[in-house]
Protein backbone atom coordinates (compact mmCIF):
# COMPACT_ATOMS: atom_id res chain seq x y z
CA UNK A 1 0.00 0.00 0.00
CA UNK A 2 1.15 3.42 -0.64
CA UNK A 3 2.03 5.70 2.03
CA UNK A 4 -0.26 8.66 2.59
CA UNK A 5 1.04 12.21 1.75
CA UNK A 6 0.99 15.28 3.88
CA UNK A 7 -1.34 18.20 2.29
CA UNK A 8 1.70 20.36 1.59
CA UNK A 9 -0.58 24.21 2.07
CA UNK A 10 -1.14 22.20 6.02
CA UNK A 11 3.12 21.65 6.50
CA UNK A 12 3.80 24.94 5.81
CA UNK A 13 1.04 26.67 8.35
CA UNK A 14 0.54 24.20 11.49
CA UNK A 15 4.47 22.93 13.63
CA UNK A 16 3.94 20.54 16.15
CA UNK A 17 5.08 21.03 19.88
CA UNK A 18 6.47 19.06 22.16
CA UNK A 19 4.02 18.18 24.18
CA UNK A 20 1.89 17.27 20.51
CA UNK A 21 -0.22 20.44 20.13
CA UNK A 22 -0.55 22.54 16.98
CA UNK A 23 0.42 25.78 16.87
CA UNK A 24 -0.54 28.29 14.05
CA UNK A 25 -0.19 32.18 13.10
CA UNK A 26 -2.64 34.56 13.01
CA UNK A 27 -4.95 35.72 9.95
CA UNK A 28 -4.84 39.58 8.96
CA UNK A 29 -1.32 39.97 9.16
CA UNK A 30 -0.34 40.29 5.91
CA UNK A 31 -1.63 43.86 4.38
CA UNK A 32 -3.93 46.89 4.25
CA UNK A 33 -2.14 46.98 8.01
CA UNK A 34 -2.11 51.12 8.34
CA UNK A 35 -6.02 50.99 9.18
CA UNK A 36 -4.99 48.04 12.22
CA UNK A 37 -3.76 49.48 15.53
CA UNK A 38 -0.26 48.42 16.52
CA UNK A 39 -1.55 47.27 19.63
CA UNK A 40 -3.59 44.65 17.59
CA UNK A 41 -1.08 44.06 14.81
CA UNK A 42 1.33 43.35 17.69
CA UNK A 43 -1.48 40.87 19.39
CA UNK A 44 -1.17 39.46 15.57
CA UNK A 45 2.29 38.29 15.44
CA UNK A 46 2.30 35.91 18.74
CA UNK A 47 1.90 32.13 17.76
CA UNK A 48 -1.85 30.61 18.85
CA UNK A 49 -2.78 26.70 19.49
CA UNK A 50 -5.41 25.18 17.33
CA UNK A 51 -8.44 24.54 18.86
CA UNK A 52 -9.27 21.29 19.95
CA UNK A 53 -12.13 20.72 17.98
CA UNK A 54 -9.93 21.42 14.80
CA UNK A 55 -6.88 19.46 16.13
CA UNK A 56 -7.69 15.89 14.52
CA UNK A 57 -8.34 17.48 11.17
CA UNK A 58 -5.04 18.99 10.63
CA UNK A 59 -3.47 16.04 12.36
CA UNK A 60 -5.15 14.26 9.50
CA UNK A 61 -4.02 16.62 6.67
CA UNK A 62 0.02 15.94 8.66
CA UNK A 63 -0.89 12.32 8.38
CA UNK A 64 0.20 12.03 12.15
CA UNK A 65 -2.04 9.72 14.37
CA UNK A 66 -4.59 7.89 12.84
Amino acid sequence: MAKMKTNSSAKKRFFITGTGKIKRKHAFKNHILTKKSTKRKRGLEKVALVNVSDEGRVKRMLTIGK
